[in-house]
């Protein structure tokens, strides 16, 4: 089964690639963008065929691995 996650820094962390990103984008003529936050996308592939076992299993290592819960939120977005 494969699930995704994504990973995204919390809301008072400094994010100093969404800044380069938003000041390119503004170099390229998209001025209506207001701010960007730059995060990581994962999918991972489990051998579990039971969604919520999967799931946990992704969630688990989120939480021990993939974000670093001091700075990051994560969110498991998917299941298929």
């Amino acid at each position: 089964m494969k699930i995704s996650a994504i990973i995204t820094l919390k809301k008072d962390v400094l994010d100093p690639q969404g800044k380069v990103i938003h000041q390119a984008l503004d170099g390229m003529g998209f001025n209506s963008v207001n701010d960007v936050r730059q995060g990581k996308y994962f999918e991972i592939e489990v051998k579990e065929d039971d969604p919520k076992k999967a799931k946990a299993i992704v969630d688990e290592m989120c939480r021990k691995l993939l974000a670093n819960l001091v700075i990051e939120n994560y969110k498991i977005i998917e299941t298929q």
